[in-house]
This record gives structure tokens, C-alpha cells and sequence, in this order.
């Protein structure tokens, strides 16, 4: 743990064992500040312990949920939020909920434990997944190496000069992911090209496969489950098509424009953006105003104001690393005031995973 954060621990616990936590929720300053939540993964089964930045288990999520309660949080839509703290009428401790992606966990852990609280969310959907619902390939081949650690796998055949992956460490899992996605890129391998050597990938690393998909691991919401969630008013807004965002104008505008007219087939037309992997430039701003859209989030951790460019709004990604005294450090407002470093989002899915 590095030095800095440390002594923020000890001044959030100072914090909070003196009250200043709980006067500084009720104040009038901190009504005119929105917090704005971010998750990505609520795990089916161990993917929090696969990768705890990007997923977090169900009681985790649901301890999550019951401190915004206890806080007596007031949990809104997005554009209610934004609307709000625009005209200054936002309620006391107020903040919305979002989850990146559009993973099926939603569905099956995050949207019933938010059922049980009555709490609204929105889920900034990337849809090419959705349409071919199978697993998300560059995400599955950390996935599956990770379920056959501690080994040396023989591949021979199967990655083109490649004979074995060496298991047995960390770093030997991130190269042997890597050297997997280059190849599949290499090759330009169709999205069902890329199935059929993660179907082969888990046979060589005698990975039950099956079960796994039965699971629906890293698998995107299918256009069944997406059509529930809207119907229950879940509030679906644009992450791109691919989970990318070009710098090119004509490319960006094509992949939003996909990404819009799968969202509008289930659901009112969006008009919220997350930016995929919390990453933005400057040009993006006009070019999201020229579509209609009128927020986007980073993953720049911070409360939004008044002051706030609307194209470029804080969010607080929570992640397993994140202690208790740490969120609600940003649920009182008390962590508004310490230092912080930007944060770049965890990537659940790679660009360009088409």
C-alpha cells in the first residue's frame, strides 16, 4: 500500500470516529454535490476472485448497497440526478448507480439485490455482444488460463509456432493472454472464429467449457434478458457498439450510431455516454453534443457539480479494493477534500473485440 493512501485511511478513520462524516452528508454543500457510483461485474460464480478490480461478489455488492441505505442515501436516475443538481433541488446525500458493459451478471446478481432496496440504475450498454451472445472473447482467454494456473499447457497446433503457455505465474498467464488476442487479430479472426479457439483453448487446458457457458460467464445480456430490464425501467444508456471510441469522427459517429439503434429497439432513445475504459479527449465533447447526447462519465473519481463539464462527469468506480471507510468517505463528500490521481477503469472488454 503506497504512503499516500495510507495516510488518507487514517485521516478518512479520523474522519469518520470524530463525526465529521455524517455532519458533512446532512450539509447544505454536500446537496449540491452528486456522486455518481460505477460498477462493472457482479460475479456468477469466482470471477471476483479472477479479477477483483473489475468484479465484486454478491455480498459484497449487497454490503455495498445496505451502507447507502444506512447513510440515508437518496438513490436516483441518472438524468433525474444530473436535472437536480442542475436546478439545485437535489435531496440530501444524493447519488445514482451505474454499471458499464451490460454483462448478463447484471441480470442474474446486481438488478435483484437492487430490486430488494427499490433503487433505480442505469447500465451503459456495449451491444455488439448482445446481438452474438456468446462470451466476450479477449476477457474469456484471461479467463480460462487463469482457471488452468499453475500449469505448462501444450497449445502445438493450435496458435500458429506457439507449442506451449506457460502457466505457473502471473505474468506468465498476462503473456500467454496477450499472445492469444495478437494472434486472433493477426489472423483476422471473425467473431466465430474466436469461439471456436476458446472452445479449443478450454479442450487443451481440460477447462469444463460447458459449464462455464451454462453459467453464462462473461457473456453480455442477450436480447431476452435486455428486454426484461427495460421493461422493469431499468435505464439503458450508449457505451459504443464495439467498446471503442475512435478519434476519427466518421468511426466514432458509426460506432455510436449502432450502439443507439440497438439501445432504441428495447428502450427510449439514450441520451447519456460512458466512456469505454474511462479514456476521452477533447474531441469527443462536440462530437456527443451533434448526436443529442447531453452527459458523459469518466471514471475520474470526484463528486459532480454545477461546475462540471457535462461531457466529462466523475464517477467513483467501487471495486473490491475499495474499503468501507473509503466509499463512505465519498458518500459523506469527506474524500472531496483529500488528494486523489485520476483512476483508469479496469477493462472488462478490449476495443476492437469484433
Amino acid at each position: 500500500m503506497s504512503i499516500l493512501r495510507t495516510a488518507k485511511l487514517l485521516t478518512l478513520n479520523v474522519g469518520k470516529s470524530i463525526g465529521a462524516f455524517q455532519v458533512l452528508s446532512r450539509s447544505d454543500w454536500r446537496r449540491n454535490h452528486l456522486l455518481i457510483l460505477a460498477y462493472h461485474g457482479v460475479s456468477l460464480d469466482d470471477e471476483h476472485v479472477w479479477n477483483p478490480d473489475l468484479y465484486v461478489s454478491p455480498e459484497y455488492f449487497r454490503s455495498r448497497m445496505q451502507a447507502l441505505k444506512d447513510y440515508g442515501c437518496n438513490v436516483l436516475h441518472l438524468s433525474e440526478g444530473l436535472e437536480r443538481l442542475e436546478n439545485g433541488t437535489l435531496p440530501t446525500c444524493s447519488v445514482v448507480l451505474t454499471f458499464d458493459d451490460g454483462a448478463s451478471d447484471f441480470y442474474h446478481r446486481a438488478q435483484p439485490i437492487l430490486r430488494e432496496f427499490g433503487w433505480p440504475a442505469t447500465v451503459y450498454l456495449t451491444s455488439y455482444y448482445c446481438n452474438y451472445n456468446r462470451p466476450v472473447f479477449d476477457t474469456m482467454c484471461s479467463y480460462l488460463l487463469w482457471k488452468a494456473s499453475g500449469r505448462v499447457c501444450d497449445v502445438k497446433g493450435l496458435l500458429n509456432g506457439v507449442a506451449s503457455l506457460d502457466l505457473r505465474s502471473t505474468g506468465g498467464r498476462e503473456s500467454a493472454t496477450i499472445a492469444i488476442r495478437e494472434f486472433s487479430r493477426r489472423e483476422r479472426f471473425s467473431a466465430e472464429n474466436k469461439d471456436e479457439l476458446l472452445t479449443a483453448l478450454a479442450e487443451r487446458l481440460s477447462v469444463d467449457y460447458q459449464a462455464i457457458l451454462s453459467k453464462r460467464i462473461l457473456h453480455l445480456l442477450s436480447v431476452e434478458e435486455l428486454s426484461t430490464l427495460a421493461a422493469e425501467g431499468v435505464d439503458i444508456q450508449l457505451h459504443t457498439h464495439r467498446h471503442h471510441a475512435p478519434k476519427k469522427r466518421d468511426s466514432f459517429m458509426l460506432e455510436l450510431g449502432e450502439n443507439k439503434d440497438f439501445i432504441s429497439r428495447f428502450t427510449k432513445l439514450p441520451h447519456h455516454f460512458s466512456y469505454p475504459d474511462g479514456e476521452y479527449s477533447d474531441c469527443f465533447g462536440p462530437w456527443l453534443g451533434a448526436c443529442d447526447v447531453v452527459s458523459a462519465t469518466t471514471c475520474e473519481p470526484g463528486l459532480a457539480t454545477t461546475q462540471s463539464n457535462r461531457f466529462r462527469l466523475p464517477r467513483l468506480i467501487d471495486t473490491s479494493s475499495l474499503r468501507q471507510v473509503e466509499l463512505e468517505g465519498w458518500i459523506s463528500g469527506f474524500s472531496n477534500f483529500l488528494p486523489r490521481k485520476p483512476t483508469k477503469a479496469a477493462t472488462l472488454i478490449a476495443p476492437y473485440y469484433y
